[in-house]
């Protein structure tokens, strides 16, 4: 690390980073369906914890144009932690379709259930009291914990990595920078406004200190920036080399009877886990061959080859060699659901093959 971290305790630097850019906020703070703005917080508005819990697990994995709809639709259809934690299932893991990390929804429903059950519906208001919930990791429970109850918490996002990797001009490359970054994050964590401070830098790294065109002639902060007085702002964060994502292989059946396509239950755990989806051939490592793509399929049927799909996940690629049959007669293992309804509930990995399969009808 080249430059130095700042201590501690406040410093005249520190407290000064601070004013200005909670000013900024105060001035640029972005509109967000889940959001009490500065303003309405000094006005004595507080934030709902439900809001914010429920906006943090979607952001977890997704961006705010993506997941400001569903969370609209999910609070819409389920206003409170109560409502969402009497669903069933399988109607949580249908409204989530398109967010990914299905073991998200799973430990979503299995915290408000607990928050529901054990707390009355209501939400601890300290990180230790939250981190104790089910599903609720470090970062969730600081988050809600500083903008749901202004709790003096560290709340570092990827954004605020990005920040603290500029401002400071830290050269340890990610991952192995976390550490460091979080704990200068934490030197300008302060008992004043932290709500507002955890999202301003969020705001600050998502629409000015952006990854790779990062706006420093809007930068409050940037007299303040180490990585800006060496020129060298946009090689921020440091990266290591990413290895290879591996590639799996599989095939994906496409059965329809009239206006209905045959579906199936996913196991509760595991990828993907709970939701529904069209049948499938085992992931393997190499490609499937025609006659054991055929094999595996869920009934003998007239299958043939219609084109392949390609989806990225997290750890590793998939490529789905696409079959398609008509028919189905006395198969009673699937779910047979009308093809417009499967194109609203099912995970994007299985809405790109349906649509493959439907030769792209859809």
């Amino acid at each position: 690390m080249t430059a130095v971290p700042l201590p501690n305790v406040p410093t005249p630097q520190t407290l000064e980073v601070r004013r200005v850019l909670l000013a900024w906020y105060d001035a640029h703070a972005r509109s967000l369906p889940w959001r009490i703005g500065p303003r309405d917080r000094r006005a004595g508005v507080t934030p709902d914890p439900y809001r914010v819990w429920l906006s943090e697990v979607m952001l977890q994995q997704t961006t705010t144009p993506h997941a400001a709809p569903y969370f609209m639709a999910f609070t819409t259809r389920w206003p409170t932690v109560a409502e969402l934690a009497a669903e069933a299932d399988g109607e949580i893991m249908s409204a989530w379709a398109g967010l990914g990390y299905y073991a998200r929804a799973r430990n979503l429903l299995a915290c408000a259930r607990a928050v529901a059950g054990g707390h009355g519906g209501v939400f601890p208001d300290t990180e230790e009291g939250l981190r104790a919930l089910p599903g609720v990791g470090a970062y969730t429970a600081a988050a809600v914990a500083a903008i749901a109850f202004d709790r003096p918490a560290n709340v570092v996002d990827g954004n605020v990595e990005r920040v603290m990797s500029r401002l400071f001009a830290v050269e340890t490359p990610l991952p192995d920078a976390k550490p460091d970054l979080k704990r200068l994050a934490g030197t300008l964590v302060g008992e004043d406004r932290p709500g507002d401070w955890a999202q301003a830098l969020m705001d600050l790294g998502a629409t000015v200190c952006m990854p790779r065109t990062p706006l420093c002639d809007r930068c409050p902060v940037s007299r303040f920036c180490a990585a800006f007085a060496r020129g060298d702002q946009a090689g921020f964060p440091r990266k290591a080399k990413k290895a290879d994502r591996p590639r799996r292989y599989g095939a994906a059946y496409v059965l329809t009877r009239g206006g209905e396509v045959a579906l199936v239950r996913r196991p509760p755990k595991g990828l993907l886990g709970g939701m529904l989806a069209l049948p499938t051939s085992d992931w393997t490592p190499a490609p499937v061959a025609t006659m054991d793509a055929q094999a595996a399929a869920p009934v003998s049927a007239e299958w043939r080859p219609v084109g392949e799909i390609e989806h990225v996940f997290t750890h590793f690629a998939l490529t789905l060699q696409i079959y398609r049959a008509e028919g189905g007669a006395g198969l009673n293992s699937v779910i047979w659901t009308p093809v417009e309804q499967a194109c609203t509930a099912l995970p994007s990995v299985f809405l790109k093959a349906l649509r493959a399969g439907m030769n792209s009808l859809l």
